[in-house]
């Protein structure tokens, strides 16, 4: 790797410096990954607003690249845990281990303590496993013995699922989705950008080794925490929080939902119009940004009647019909 550059080696970056490095992302992850822009910007996203991802696509989309090259260009560290169904907690969040020779217990920390960690598959596991993320994404820390162990900062946890393959697998319950701040479709590749992915190969591309390919750090934690600052002060009016509310509200009501959006879900929406603002260049928000994220931010929040899917309602499809008729603030 590059070594780093004056600012992200601590002294302090500005609010445009810091916009500019997170801009140059697509870029550096664009060398890896091709034609997931949408993704990207979620979980570019989801850093500014302390966040979780869930990335959600059918096998060979380039879930674990994106992240991994997402890391590369941070100069982040991060692990990969495979969930499978003899996963154990302890395997996540680390154990107390008997030292012989000192007749005493250490904590070994386990692979949840990094920057960025992708829990692949994370609906193979059972329910028990999957909960051992619980308080790590929320509190961000892990509790052993009774001992609370702070995981280091920037802390993201990127799951994957795949949607087509149910058979031997446990459906994150509600709880557990709610800890996430967006989930992202990756979707299959345009045709052109399949084209320019075989070419990539036909050309000596290798996916696992991102610096042969060029990924080098474009942004370090001073940019991240300039960023985020300047996020923090990104203005919001009385009449987009209120937007906010009648979206969330909105699904509370809608007749094809049992389960609508909570205050949490609100609280993320807002954030994530607010980093997103930011990104494009602005110090306040607008309906628009709102509107921009509404779908990865609520659509893992909300649960569909048996009767609506059946009808072949799915939850994109209720919220932009929601979005459609909630009246817009001017």
């Amino acid at each position: 790797m590059s070594a780093p550059t004056q600012e992200t080696a601590g002294t302090p970056a500005s609010p445009d410096s810091a916009r500019a490095s997170l801009e140059a992302l697509r870029a550096e992850i664009g060398k890896a990954v091709v034609g997931q822009d949408a993704a990207v910007t979620g979980l570019v996203v989801a850093l500014l607003c302390r966040g979780h991802v869930l990335l959600e696509g059918v096998p060979g989309v380039a879930k674990t690249l994106l992240v991994r090259a997402l890391a590369a260009s941070l100069e982040l560290d991060t692990k990969r845990v495979q969930f499978t169904p003899d996963l154990m907690p302890s395997d996540v969040t680390g154990s107390l281990v008997y030292d012989a020779r000192t007749a005493e217990f250490s904590f070994q920390p386990g692979p949840a303590f990094t920057n960025l960690l992708l829990a692949d598959e994370i609906n193979r596991t059972p329910p028990k496993t999957q909960s051992s993320l619980l308080e790590a994404m929320e509190e961000r820390q892990i509790t052993v013995d009774g001992k609370a162990r702070p995981l280091p900062e920037p802390f993201l946890v990127a799951a994957t699922q795949n949607p087509v393959e149910y058979e031997g697998t446990y459906p994150l319950p509600e709880a557990q989705l709610d800890r996430f701040l967006l989930k992202l479709t990756v979707p299959l590749p345009s045709r052109a950008d399949e084209i320019d992915v075989l070419t990539r190969h036909a050309g000596g591309f290798n996916p696992r080794d991102l610096q042969a390919a060029g990924v080098r750090p474009v942004a370090g934690p001073a940019d991240l925490q300039a960023a985020r600052t300047a996020v923090a002060q990104t203005s919001v009016s009385p009449e987009i929080a209120g937007y906010v509310v009648d979206i969330c509200r909105a699904t509370r009501e809608s007749p094809s939902l049992s389960l609508g959006v909570s205050p949490r879900g609100a609280t993320a929406l807002l954030s994530t119009a607010r980093a997103w603002a930011w990104l494009t260049g602005r110090d306040y928000v607008t309906p628009d940004d709102v509107k921009a994220l509404a779908l990865p931010t609520l659509r893992h929040r909300i649960q569909l009647r048996p009767e609506a899917e059946m009808e072949g309602v799915t939850a994109d499809s209720v919220i932009n019909a929601l979005l459609a008729h909630v009246p817009v603030p001017r």
